[in-house]
């Protein structure tokens, strides 16, 4: 199985719909092609760990890649991981009305069962948001 982490800046003009919107269609898609992972947006920017079948995961990240919706795509990790590390898909999403600190607690537990470098990365983004 092929895993990859990457982050990318958001577009502009990108509202809470379209992140809602995005998150349907890629349950929907990840479900049918075998793919787990994590989502987490800030409004700014969107982190992803892909998770699955190789040519799955790298179909789904060439889509990504030319979506306009994300800009500067830069791939963080790449591996081959023996079993999964997120059994379902699942998004967090900060806006205004959740408490930061209740935020970072989430992705943390989002990611506990991750292997400790793409739980540092991701624990790292929560934390430079609630720090922002």
């Amino acid at each position: 199985m092929l895993q990859i982490v990457y982050v990318s800046s958001v577009r502009a003009n990108l509202g809470t719909r379209d992140i809602s919107d995005i998150l349907t269609v890629s349950r929907r898609n990840n479900e049918r092609d075998g793919i787990t992972g994590l989502l987490y947006s800030d409004g700014g920017r969107f982190l992803q760990v892909l998770e699955g079948p190789q040519a799955a995961v790298e179909a789904t990240f060439a889509r990504i890649s030319k979506d306009a919706r994300h800009r500067a795509t830069v791939i963080l990790a790449r591996a081959t991981i023996s079993e999964r590390q997120f059994g379902n898909w699942a998004m967090a999403h900060l806006h205004d009305r959740v408490a930061r600190d209740v935020f970072v607690e989430r992705v943390h537990a989002m990611v506990a069962p991750a292997s400790p470098a793409v739980r540092a990365t991701f624990e790292g983004f929560a934390q430079a948001r609630r720090a922002a």
